[in-house]
């Protein structure tokens, strides 16, 4: 397997799947490192005090481990909070825009209104949509078709206010909508890379092979095999976080929510209420 089909498998495979396939890999190794514990048994190899020399490989092999899992889980994270960081940074700043768009003359206000309410709709849709399927396109393509529909109606729109200065904030509120959704399409392709992953499964399976030869008796082999157990959760937790897409652990989508509550509280006619009635504070 290439480490190009390798890191696919890793973001598309179930995660059970995954978890049961290294699981039963340490699994294996660890019954060599049995046999081979054996074997050297029974060929007379083995040393006195060697049981001390074991413990202290034991506790190396494990604190490198240590810090491979924690370096992966670091950038995993990141990853992670820099998505969900970017969700409330676009619920800010479609609200902005829409706040700045009811300063505009009509037409151009109920249109890049509406604009901006089925663009947070579809942004909400879009962050759920199931990886890879034909919902997710769908919506992906509605999404960039209504980007070129907002800026085109800030195109219309900026005949009425280019010789004032707002017209700079409004085109950069626009703007700001638009990079924001490129930076949010970005943050989900990064990921922590494949060869990362490679590294980590191979330490992993070397692990169990060396618990397999050092723990002695029924209990230490029970005790491998809970450890085992734990490090295989401790990878499918950092796969999990990996996925921006598809994952149990995603970023969460309320500010988005929120903002669409407050707009459709708020249509135009709430800005309104104090024009058509002059003289009332």
């Amino acid at each position: 397997m290439s480490l190009e089909s390798f890191d696919g498998w890793l973001n598309n495979a179930n995660l059970l799947l995954i978890g049961i396939v290294l699981f039963g890999a340490m699994c294996l190794a660890a019954a060599v490192g049995v046999l081979l514990k054996i074997s050297r048994r029974e060929a007379g190899k083995d040393a006195e005090g060697e049981g001390g020399q074991e413990g202290y490989v034991v506790s190396a092999v494990l604190g490198l481990l240590a810090l491979l899992l924690g370096f992966t889980f670091s950038m995993a994270t990141d990853r992670f909070d820099a998505r969900r960081a970017l969700v409330l940074e676009e619920a800010n700043a479609v609200g902005t825009a829409y706040l700045r768009a009811q300063l505009l003359d009509e037409p151009h206000r109920q249109r890049t209104t509406d604009l901006l309410l089925r663009y947070t709709d579809t942004r909400i849709a879009l962050a759920k949509a199931q990886p890879g399927s034909a919902e997710q396109r769908r919506l992906l393509a509605v999404n960039d078709a209504m980007l070129t529909d907002l800026w085109t109606a800030t195109v219309a729109a900026f005949d009425s206010i280019k010789n004032i200065d707002f017209s700079s904030s409004y085109v950069d509120s626009i703007n700001e909508v638009i990079n924001i959704d490129q930076a949010r399409k970005t943050a989900r392709l990064a990921r922590v890379p494949g060869e990362v992953f490679a590294a980590l499964f191979i330490y992993l399976v070397t692990t169990a092979g060396v618990l397999g030869y050092v723990m002695k008796g029924g209990r230490g082999h029970l005790a491998a095999i809970f450890l085992l157990l734990l490090l295989v959760l401790s990878l499918m937790l950092i796969l999990d976080i990996n996925r921006p897409m598809g994952g149990i652990v995603t970023e969460s989508q309320r500010p988005m929510e929120d903002l669409r509550k407050t707009l459709a509280a708020q249509p135009p006619a709430v800005f309104d209420r104090w024009r058509s009635t002059p003289g009332k504070p």
